[in-house]
């Protein structure tokens, strides 16, 4: 797939979106799936364990980045690779310690199966990139799951190499896997365009996508 990155030095700032199903196009949901046990312990005290479980990260997304770049779950580490700094591009941030950042990071960790953070790194190892999906289960539609696109941000320095993209299209991988019927996120609409070209759609206020 190919597009041009959005302008501006972040993607979008994405929010809980509600509602706005039209229940008439949605396929049978995909079965309910139990995500492999993240690596991650919070008694082991290993900064560098994985959010979660690194196998849903998407291989052909991986192969598309520029060289020597890698995405990768979030890690308790990444308070100190830039992490936050890229959040800023996206919106206030606030000041917090690191024992603060670990105690977020902790809560999170337990409950791999709904929090997703991806973060892309450059050769250094620094962070570039970050996306979140956060799965919301329901009870409709047969007990379905839907994913929230949430925080999408790029260094200011690293537009033009379609990172945003991949990252997307990681989520995407992510949200199916797990076994989300359809991921949905808020945009403006200056950034509506990229957003159809990455697959998703106008469903009233907010934008879709449906999988079969």
């Amino acid at each position: 797939m190919t597009t041009s990155q959005p302008p501006q030095s972040s993607i979008i700032t994405t929010t809980t979106a509600t509602n706005g199903d039209n229940t008439s196009h949605i396929p049978s949901p995909a079965p309910m799936l139990s995500p492999p046990a993240s690596s991650h312990s919070i008694a082991d005290d290993d900064d560098d364990a994985p959010l979660f479980c690194p196998s849903y990260i998407s291989p052909m997304v991986q192969k598309q980045l520029p060289e020597n770049y890698t995405i990768r779950p979030l890690r308790r580490s990444d308070y100190f690779s830039g992490y936050l700094d890229v959040l800023r591009v996206l919106t206030a941030v606030g000041d917090f310690t690191v024992e603060q950042w670990n105690e977020r990071y902790d809560w999170m960790a337990k409950r791999s199966e709904e929090y997703f953070l991806l973060v892309i790194c450059d050769g250094s190892g620094r962070v570039v990139s970050t996306g979140s999906l956060i799965v919301e289960r329901k009870f409709i539609h047969s007990l379905g799951m839907v994913g929230h696109v949430e925080d999408i941000a790029v260094e200011m320095g690293q537009q033009g190499k379609k990172l945003g993209l991949r990252m997307i299209q990681a989520l995407d991988f992510v949200a199916q896997k797990v076994g989300c019927y359809k991921s949905i996120l808020d945009c403006s609409e200056a950034n509506e365009g990229f957003y159809l070209k990455c697959g998703f759609k106008r469903a009233g206020l907010e934008m879709a996508h449906y999988y079969n």
